[in-house]
């Protein structure tokens, strides 16, 4: 694993369900994790004397099943506020879904692209870019063009601030043809065939893709083929609500499905190959849809103790791409105090919190502020005066 794993951008409100949140912070999590145990390990750490190693592991290197998991999360989310609010899919007013994926992803995006390039015009470590084929300008080209993904397969991996940025590459190049997709084909008759097919294709696209080792984990296909099972499962979710125990064993399935990826994917790997993928994406979906129906049938309490997971879930975003600064400065940190491997766990809690933090500030006062005003202006423009 490199620095591939991030989190993807849904809504600015938050799911308003606590289990889809919950989901959606365990991922989170696992991708800080990921990129702590980079440089941290935690089956070097004195945890290792009293916990398995296995477990230390798989803490360490899921990050990348949890971005799959938030594209499953973000297809979901985004289709289904589009049904809610325009009613189909087939009525999407283009301009308001691409004004409201603008002012949720843009902000925040140009506050860290101007960030990292003063970063690397001051040459701090950790934030220059200096691979032969790479540059500044074409960093950033890459991040506002949406091929980030691309620009890495080509050049080798940017610095891990950068490098985070993979994810939206595929996302919004999803979402800029998802609302023109939906008005040509129109009715969900000719829509779900393509989106099943595409949601199906993940492990076969994988397959095609072993030989360059980048492009197989940040490919356009099957990242796009995880938003795909999320938008089918939004188009599920609209047209049938099952009996509650059906939405219950089905967050059984779901839950059974994602902890046998997340804790066992080498075997899984064994036996299913690139399809232990399709598992986690179909995992992650079972528990979309229990969590949405069990919603609806009044059957969702949240877990106790959990509230601080529910909110990395609704700061996501904004954790997912801050982390890396808070991540760069505590390893440093270790390094300076010793860096004591037996001792390197302590380090986790507190990157939790200061990840938090710097999140929940972005949110307040650069992306929730510039999210309004930017929906305001764009979907409500002020009248022309003749």
């Amino acid at each position: 694993m490199r620095e591939t794993d991030t989190p993807v951008a849904t809504e600015a409100v938050a799911s308003r369900n606590p289990g889809i949140d919950l989901l959606r912070g365990l991922a989170i999590v696992l991708v800080v994790f990921n990129h702590l145990g980079l440089r941290i390990p935690l089956e070097k750490s004195a945890l290792a004397a009293v916990l398995p190693g296995w477990l230390l592991n798989r803490l360490n290197w899921n990050g990348y099943e949890a971005v799959y998991v938030f594209f499953v999360i973000s297809g979901f989310l985004i289709a289904g506020n589009a049904l809610r609010r325009w009613g189909s899919l087939s009525a999407i007013d283009v301009r308001a879904f691409y004004a409201r994926r603008f002012a949720r992803i843009v902000p925040c995006l140009l506050a860290l692209l101007a960030v990292l390039g003063v970063l690397h015009l001051l040459g701090v470590a950790d934030y220059v870019i200096h691979r032969p084929d790479q540059s500044l300008p074409g960093a950033l080209g890459a991040a506002l063009g949406l091929h980030v993904n691309w620009y890495e397969a080509r050049t080798g991996y940017l610095p891990g601030s950068w490098d985070v940025l993979w994810s939206l590459s595929i996302e919004e190049a999803f979402y800029l043809g998802f609302p023109l997709v939906c008005l040509l084909l129109r009715r969900p008759a000719l829509l779900v065939p393509p989106l099943l097919l595409l949601a199906l294709s993940l492990p076969w696209a994988r397959a095609a893709l072993h030989g360059n080792e980048i492009w197989l984990e940040k490919a356009y296909l099957p990242g796009m083929a995880a938003i795909a099972t999320g938008v089918l499962g939004a188009l599920l979710a609209d047209a049938w609500l099952p009996p509650r125990r059906t939405a219950v064993l089905l967050g059984w399935l779901g839950a059974t499905g994602l902890g046998a990826v997340l804790l066992d994917g080498g075997a899984l790997w064994h036996w299913l190959r690139d399809g232990y993928m399709l598992v986690l994406t179909l995992s992650a979906l079972c528990l979309l849809l229990s969590c949405h129906w069990r919603s609806i049938h009044g059957a969702t309490r949240p877990l106790r103790g959990f509230g601080w997971l529910r909110a990395w879930g609704r700061l996501s975003y904004e954790i997912y791409l801050t982390h890396m600064f808070v991540v760069f400065a505590l390893v440093r940190a270790w390094r300076a105090w010793g860096g004591d491997a037996a001792t390197g766990w302590l380090w986790y809690p507190l990157a939790l919190v200061l990840c938090w933090l710097l999140g929940a500030a972005v949110e307040r006062w650069i992306s929730a502020p510039c999210e309004r005003g930017l929906r305001m202006r764009l979907m409500n423009p002020a009248p022309s005066v003749s």
